[in-house]
Order: C-alpha cells, then structure tokens, then sequence
C-alpha cells in the first residue's frame, strides 16, 4: 500500500526528515510515537502534500504509484486521506454541502456517477447513525463552533463517507476528553477494513488503549529509531523518550 524510501524533507530550508523509511500492507494499522520536533506532522504533511514541505532526496509509492509527483487532490482522488491536529473551520459552509461535494467530487476522479440528495442524504444519515453523532451536526458550519471533540469526530464522518484506502491520523487524540477519545476511536475502528491502511501519529500511548496498532515506531530526531509491537507503546509511556532523544543528541 505505501512504501517510503530513505525519505528527507525540509521546512524552510531546515532539515526535519532525515532518511525516515516504513512499509505499511493493507490492513495494517501502524502507529507513529515520538518527541515534540521529531518530524511526525511533517511526515503526515509530505505524505498529504502540504505547500511548503519540500523532499529533498528518497521516495514515496502508494499503490505502486509515485505519491509524491502528485498534486493534492490528486492524493486525495487516489484514496489518501489526512485527519488534521487541528480541523480547519469553514464558517457559512454546512457540513451536508461540504460532505455531498467532497463525495460527489471524488465519485467523478473514479468515473462513477455523483449521487443524488435522496441517495446521500439516505448514505450520510448511515454513516452519523453507525458514529453516534447528532444529525443536528450535518446542518451546523463545518468545524465552526465545533468542541474539540465535535471537531474530531467530524472528521471520522468524512473519513467514513470518503472511504479512504490510506488514512493518515496526525494526533488526533490532542485535546480529548475520554468520552470524545472513546468515540473518535470506535469511529477508527469501524474503518479497519483488508483493503484499508491506518497510519496513526501520536504523543500518547492512550489512544493505542482503544485502537491497536499492528506496529508502533519511534520517530526520532527526523528517523524511525525503534520498531515493534503495541507492548513497545506501553514502554513508551512508563520510560518516556529519553532514551532516543540522548542516543540521537
């Protein structure tokens, strides 16, 4: 599914990934832990094709293809998707029409036909019903006078409705309560699909108490220094990441 190569990227002419390598199958959920600075959003960045993030030597394939000669959209037509740290509002926007158009746009990239309003309305109201969240949040601007918690399962129902093949999570369990991480969560885990890859990022082994990853890594100083097991989680959060930022200094 995604193949990254000895990849290094830069951010205002300073080096943030430094050669960071990872294979991620269909199926697997493969989390990503480390250090404030240690490049994990940059990763989740480069991967989504943020302006600004420039690779400087290695490579990305997704699916066999060159990611990262794609645009954005392209990305996103393809099956990539990024669930932010922080969700963008869109004041004046509702989240029905943001939803229709995003679906129906990418229906057309893939040559099938768009859907009319019966048809979605009847997919979206499936879709907020299977994640517990209020139809009263369809007609509200997206993310605008959103809670935290709002905003984040927000995003689990647009990942639900786009159907993602890659689905990149950067940090999102920043900033929850346990009842909003709980929920954020069964939305993740109802996605695990055969055909669909998960890379989480995150601080916290918390989030892994509710999601369990296939693999976790430490990033650190712009690398993958450590590999394993969910059990390399729980190690984290009683040693800390001391041992990786020391070895790497």
């Amino acid at each position: 599914m995604l193949e990254i190569k000895n990849l290094h990227a830069e951010v205002d002419g300073k080096e943030i990934l430094k050669g960071v390598t990872l294979s991620i199958k269909p199926g697997e959920i493969h989390a990503i832990m480390g250090p404030n600075g240690s490049g994990k959003s940059t990763l989740s960045y480069v991967l989504s094709g943020r302006d600004g993030y420039e690779v400087t030597e290695g490579e990305v394939l997704y699916k066999g293809e060159n990611l990262l000669e794609m645009a954005p959209e392209e990305r996103a037509a393809a099956g990539v998707f990024l669930a932010f740290q922080y969700p963008v509002e869109i004041p004046g926007v509702p989240n029905s029409t943001f939803l229709k158009e995003a679906v129906n746009a990418l229906r057309k990239t893939r040559g099938e036909p768009g859907l009319d309003a019966m048809q979605f309305m009847k997919l979206l109201r499936a879709k907020t019903k299977e994640l517990g969240m209020k139809e009263e949040m369809l007609k509200r601007a997206v993310n605008s006078g959103f809670s935290g918690g709002e905003k984040k399962r927000n995003e689990m129902l647009q990942m639900a409705m786009l159907e993602p093949s890659l689905a990149i999570l950067d940090e999102t369990d920043s900033g929850l309560d346990i009842d909003a991480l709980k929920a954020v969560a069964d939305g993740v885990n109802a996605m695990r699909s055969p055909e669909r890859a998960m890379l989480l990022i995150t601080h916290y082994q918390r989030l892994l108490d509710y999601i369990e990853p296939d693999f976790v890594h430490v990033l650190a100083q712009g690398r993958i220094a450590r590999s394993g097991g969910k059990e390399l989680a729980a190690e984290l959060e009683a040693k800390g990441y001391a041992e990786f930022t020391q070895s790497a200094a």
